[in-house]
C-alpha cells in the first residue's frame, strides 16, 4: 500500500525491513523482501511526480570537476530511472579481475558472484529472455578496441511498472513524503535501532526494525551515514574515514572530430576498450562512439531560438565564431562520444558542509576530481582509437590537444552515473561495505545501489546495480531465516 506520509501517519511498530529509498534498488528489494514473507517499509522523500519542495533537498555545491550534482538526479517514486535511457551492458569478469591502478585494491569478490544474476536483472528492466549481448558493428584492427556490446531497455520506468506490486503486495507498506533524517545507532549492540523520519513540516517519528537498508544514490548514501551522529561518535562514519570517499563518474571526453573516407557508410560506430588494451596500457576501460551527425539539435525552452542561430552558423560557416551561443556540431561532422572509466580516488569525495537543509540535515559538497591515471586513460584511448582508425581507412580523426597533452585543462562533461562513495571491499581499511553490503561496525545496516562499487568500469551502472540488489535479497532471506530457526 502506498500511504502519503504528509497526510497519513500509519506506522506500524516495527518492521523486519527499512528500505530508505524508492529507486531501482530500493524497489526491487522492498518488492522481493515482501514476497518472500517479510514485513517491509519502503521510504520515499519525494511523492510520485516531481515537486520543488522535494528536489531542492538535494541542494549541495560542487568543487572540482564540474557535476551538476542537483540537476542530475530526481527526487520522486522511481528515482533516476524517471529519465534513464535505458542503456544495459554488462561487468565483464576482467572487471573483477584486475586491480585499479594505485593503493586501493578492487572487487573483494569473483565476477561469479554477480553473474549468476543477470538473466534476472534483464527481466526486471524489460529485456528479452534469453538477448545476447551482441556486438552492434565490428572492431577496430589491433586488438585494443572491440566492438561494443548493449541492449536498450524500453526503458524501464520503475513507479509506473511496479505500482500495481508497490500497492498490493503484503506485507509491503511504502511511504511516499517520508523522510529519513537520522540513523540511530547503538554501540553496545552493534546495531541501528530505528531511522528518524520527517515529513515536510518537521514532524518527526522513530521507525523501528530488524534491519535498514540505504538505498538513495551515491550522493545521499553517503550524505545519510554522515549525517548521523550516533554513527560519527562510534567511528564508523567520520569525516576522516572512507564514507563519502572514492566518488566515480564516467567522463564524457571531446576526444576531437573526424572525416569518413569517401564511401564509408554513416551508421553510427560504438568501440569499446579490449582486455588487451587495458593490460598493455595499464589504462580504464571506455566506450566510444563515432558519429556523423545528422542534424543540429536543441531543447528546452530555448530550442527553437538554438535551433535557428545554430544553423545559420553552419550554413555560412561561422560556427567556431560563435560559441558563446552554444557548443555543437554541424551536419555532415563527424564526433566522438566517450564514457570512459574512471579509477577510485580517495580525494574524490563527499563532505559535510555546515549549512543546513529545510528538514536540519547538514548539506554536502560533492568535490569531484581525477587523477593522473584517468588523464592517462583518456590519452591512450584518443590515441590509440585515432591510429586504428586511419588504419581500418575508415577515415582521419583529429584530436584535442588535451588528449594527449595532460597539460592542458581537460574538457568533459559528467555522464549523472554516480557511484562509489561507499564502496565494497574485504576490510574496514579500504571501503564502507563489507562483501554483503553490510555497513563495516554494524549489524544490520546495509547500502544498495551503485554507491557500493569499487571500480566503475565503462558500464551504464542500472542493470549492474540491480544484481547487486538481487544478490542482497537471497542474502538477507537467508539470513532472516537462520536467525528465525535459532530462535526456534
Amino acid at each position: 500500500m502506498i500511504k502519503d506520509y504528509q497526510t497519513q501517519k500509519e506506522l506500524r511498530d516495527a518492521y523486519d525491513f527499512c528500505v530508505v529509498g524508492a529507486g531501482p534498488a530500493g524497489i526491487t528489494l522492498a518488492t522481493r523482501l515482501a514476497k518472500a514473507g517479510w514485513l517491509v517499509a519502503l521510504l520515499e522523500g519525494g511523492g510520485v511526480e516531481h515537486s520543488e519542495r522535494s528536489h531542492a533537498l538535494y541542494t549541495c555545491t560542487s568543487t572540482g570537476l564540474e557535476l551538476y550534482p542537483a540537476e542530475t538526479r530526481l527526487r520522486f517514486l522511481g528515482g533516476t530511472s524517471n529519465h534513464w535511457a535505458g542503456r544495459c551492458r554488462p561487468f565483464t569478469p576482467s572487471d573483477f579481475a584486475v586491480a585499479p591502478p594505485g593503493d586501493l585494491p578492487g572487487w573483494p569478490i569473483p565476477y561469479s558472484e554477480v553473474e549468476r544474476y543477470l538473466p534476472a536483472a534483464m527481466d526486471i528492466v524489460d529485456l528479452p529472455k534469453g538477448a545476447d549481448f551482441r556486438p552492434i558493428n565490428t572492431g577496430l584492427k589491433g586488438g585494443d578496441f572491440e566492438a561494443d556490446v548493449f541492449l536498450l531497455s524500453p526503458p524501464t520506468r520503475f513507479a509506473q511498472k511496479y505500482e500495481a506490486e508497490l500497492k498490493q503486495t503484503d506485507g509491503l507498506d511504502v511511504f511516499i513524503n517520508c523522510n529519513c533524517v537520522d540513523l540511530e545507532f547503538d554501540s553496545a549492540s552493534g546495531s541501528v535501532t530505528a531511522v528518524v523520519v520527517s515529513d515536510y513540516d518537521r514532524q518527526r517519528e522513530r521507525l523501528k526494525a530488524k534491519h535498514f537498508i540505504l538505498a538513495t544514490g551515491a550522493i545521499e548514501n553517503a550524505r545519510q551515514l554522515l549525517n548521523s551522529k550516533s554513527l560519527q561518535q562510534a567511528g564508523i562514519a567520520n569525516k576522516e574515514g572512507w564514507v563519502g570517499r572514492c566518488f566515480m563518474e564516467h567522463l564524457n571526453v571531446d576526444l576531437g572530430s573526424f572525416i569518413l573516407k569517401e564511401g564509408q557508410a554513416t551508421d553510427r560506430r560504438q568501440y569499446y576498450t579490449t582486455d588487451a588494451f587495458v593490460a598493455e596500457y595499464h589504462a580504464g576501460k571506455g566506450n566510444v562512439s563515432a558519429t556523423v551527425v545528422e542534424e543540429v539539435q536543441a531543447y528546452g525552452r530555448t530550442a527553437e531560438v538554438k535551433n535557428f542561430l545554430e544553423n545559420l552558423a553552419c550554413d555560412w560557416g561561422v560556427a567556431s565564431k560563435i560559441e558563446w551561443i552554444a557548443q555543437f556540431s554541424c551536419p555532415g561532422d563527424g564526433v566522438i562520444g566517450t564514457m570512459i572509466e574512471q579509477f577510485p580516488n580517495a580525494q574524490s569525495r563527499i563532505s559535510l558542509l555546515d549549512e543546513k537543509d529545510a528538514l536540519g540535515m547538514a548539506k554536502v559538497n560533492v568535490n569531484w576530481v581525477l587523477s593522473p591515471t584517468d588523464r592517462h586513460t583518456i590519452k591512450c584511448i584518443g590515441s590509440e582509437l585515432a591510429k586504428q582508425f586511419a588504419e581500418a581507412q575508415l577515415g582521419f580523426v583529429k584530436l584535442n590537444p588535451f588528449v594527449y597533452d595532460t597539460s592542458i585543462p581537460l574538457k568533459m562533461s559528467p555522464h549523472a552515473h554516480h557511484m562509489g562513495t561507499t564502496r565494497m571491499a574485504a576490510s574496514a581499511q579500504h571501503g564502507v561495505v563489507d562483501t554483503d553490503c553490510k555497513v563495516f561496525g554494524t549489524e544490520n545496516l546495509y547500502v544498495a545501489g551503485s554507491s557500493i562499487f569499487a571500480t566503475g568500469g565503462a558500464s551504464n551502472p542500472t542493470m549492474p546495480l540491480l544484481q547487486f540488489a538481487l544478490r542482497l535479497v537471497d542474502h538477507l532471506n537467508d539470513k532472516m531465516r537462520t536467525t528465525s530457526r535459532t530462535v526456534v
